[in-house]
């Protein structure tokens, strides 16, 4: 993939700061997307593709969860590599995006809230995909859905996380906000091993630091 410049988050952040001043952090989602929708070219984080971050991952017959769907690309991705694919967003005109962009896929596109999810989710998943899904939401809400993501591995199932990180002494910044370890010790300390972690800088212009990590239920 060639290099990438940054992309324009102003609308995201303004909508963000919006939403979580009104104590609703995640309504903004929707409105971005059903901006999106109306032909306003408003979401930062779309590839028109699979994140470059991505490994190739085998999986035939397994079960995977794609969290924060977007677009479907990510969704579309795993679902090729034979992964029986679930995938959602809390956005309504996101899922809507995934379906009229898809219109034959076998992936399943549902609207559903990762700090509210499905009862029936728990446990279900071989294979959990969180990309830069944790990095959007505030501090205080991070372990909540980190909560939510151990909570939908199955016994034996994996949690793969990619986001933006940064060294506890480094400023937060401005929303995406960057990870450290210390947020991602949360998933050690609800039961489930490390069994991966990356720390590198990606090809976007300027590079982005970022963690890579798979735990095991």
């Amino acid at each position: 993939m060639s290099d990438m410049p940054e992309p324009d988050r102003t609308r995201a952040r303004a909508l963000a700061a919006q939403s979580r001043l009104s104590g609703d952090p995640t309504g903004w989602f929707d409105q971005l997307y059903r901006e999106q929708e109306d032909g306003k070219q408003v979401i930062p984080w779309a590839d028109a593709g699979p994140n470059p971050n991505l490994t190739l991952i085998e999986g035939a017959g397994k079960s995977a969860l794609i969290v924060g769907c977007g677009f479907g690309d990510d969704a579309e991705q795993f679902a090729s590599w034979g992964f029986e694919t679930t995938a959602f967003d809390v956005s309504q005109a996101a899922v809507r995006a995934c379906r009229k962009r898809f219109p034959e896929s076998r992936v399943n596109y549902v609207a559903a809230d990762l700090l509210h999810p499905p009862p029936e989710w728990t446990g279900k998943f071989d294979l959990v995909i969180e990309i830069y899904t944790l990095q959007v939401l505030p501090q205080e809400l991070r372990p909540q859905a980190i909560r939510g993501l151990a909570g939908f591995a199955k016994k034996g199932g994996r949690v793969l996380v990619i986001a933006r990180g940064r060294d506890p002494e480094d400023p937060e910044g401005q929303m995406p906000w960057p990870l450290t370890r210390r947020d991602l010790d949360e998933f050690t300390q609800l039961g489930l091993q490390e069994e991966s972690f990356e720390d590198f800088f990606d090809r976007e212009s300027p590079p982005v630091r970022r963690f890579r990590a798979v735990y095991l239920k």
